[in-house]
């Protein structure tokens, strides 16, 4: 079964701010994309080694540079903080993967890291990935880092290359909520489809029970309760950049921001409504699996009844006495089965006349 709580516990006993090298964590293979625009301006480049990190940033810091980090590799990461003066406990939060989501404001930046989800359709099961934002005002620039290549932003890179809406037009504030209400939607594209599977096990548990497994319903909510430690923490996210009144966000994206805040509490009452469904499907299934089991235990109630009075009638028989004078009679045996026969219908018809089967 797949795990959601995944934690590197690889970092215990090593001082605060240690990086663990890119074996400890991930093979995945480095990709580095950066995106420099302005409403008038589109560049966009892949960066192959940590040499030429920084020489690729260089340039007007008017423009918006938006750089994407995919994989983890240790030198890039230790570049970065060496470069833009990051705290190396920032720095370890973007190594360390399976954090809960949270928000760090600092002089020149802000640290946000928060659950990217995906939902993978040949599996049926919910990709998650730690996604880490670095947003420094001062130089319009946001860093975020993956933990491996493949993400949700497609559509917000074929916006920023096509100039279509209003992205290229602002600065690096709305690139930041941009990202976070790309990932907030897919949200509700992987809530879409976890009710879809919650519908289709109720289905199958009120046509045809055997076709559904407790763990198939644990499995979800587990999916579910991991969602909602994903959600929940963000909301709080999004709540402390709008109370927020550094100059960080303009008074424009913070507008943006409250409609974030609004889509999670969204996010949150589905999440509990799908939680609710599931609830109640346990206890369907754990009733319709109990029902099943007294309707085999009725059967065979009612067949070992049956077989009382028939029993006693062979155990009398079975004594072999000598002075039992039915056993010299020639038609005893055939009328003692006949009894017994009998003895069975009126039995069956009674508890048919009661309702009991």
């Amino acid at each position: 079964m797949k795990k959601f709580f995944k934690r590197n516990h690889k970092k215990i006993g090593l001082p605060p701010g240690t990086l663990l090298n890119k074996n400890e964590i991930d093979n995945n293979h480095l990709e580095i994309k950066i995106m420099k625009y302005n409403e008038d301006y589109y560049v966009e480049e892949d960066v192959s080694s940590a040499s030429l990190f920084k020489d690729k940033l260089k340039g007007n810091e008017k423009n918006v540079r938006w750089v994407n980090v995919s994989g983890a590799d240790t030198k890039i990461i230790q570049n970065i903080g060496r470069d833009y003066n990051i705290h190396p406990l920032v720095l370890e939060d973007i190594m360390n993967i399976g954090l809960r989501p949270k928000y760090d404001l600092y002089d020149n930046y802000i640290f946000i890291t928060l659950n990217m989800l995906s939902y993978n359709a040949l599996n049926k099961e919910i990709d998650s990935e730690q996604l880490s934002l670095l947003f420094m005002r001062e130089i319009n620039t946001v860093f975020s880092f993956q933990e491996r290549a493949g993400d949700v932003f497609d559509i917000i890179r074929k916006r920023i290359r096509n100039n279509r809406g209003l992205i290229r037009k602002n600065q690096a504030d709305y690139l930041i909520y941009t990202l976070i209400d790309t990932i907030v939607d897919n949200y509700f594209l992987v809530l879409e489809k976890t009710g879809e599977k919650i519908e289709d096990i109720e289905e199958k548990i009120i046509n045809n029970i055997e076709e559904v497994g407790l763990d198939k319903i644990q499995f979800l909510k587990k999916e579910l309760m991991f969602l909602r430690k994903s959600v929940w923490p963000l909301r709080e996210i999004i709540s402390a950049l709008i109370r927020n009144e550094s100059s960080f966000f303009d008074k424009s994206t913070i507008y943006y921001l409250r409609d974030i805040y609004d889509h999670l509490i969204e996010v949150i009452d589905i999440i509990e409504s799908l939680r609710e469904m599931l609830t109640g499907l346990l206890d369907i299934y754990l009733s319709s699996t109990s029902n099943k089991m007294n309707e085999v235990m009725k059967v065979l109630t009612i067949i070992s009844t049956i077989f009382i009075p028939m029993t006693f009638i062979a155990g009398i028989y079975g004594m072999n006495f000598h002075y039992m004078p039915e056993l010299k009679v020639s038609w005893a045996y055939p009328a003692v089965l006949i009894v017994m026969l009998t003895i069975a219908v009126g039995m069956l018809i009674y508890f048919k006349k009661k309702k009991w089967f």
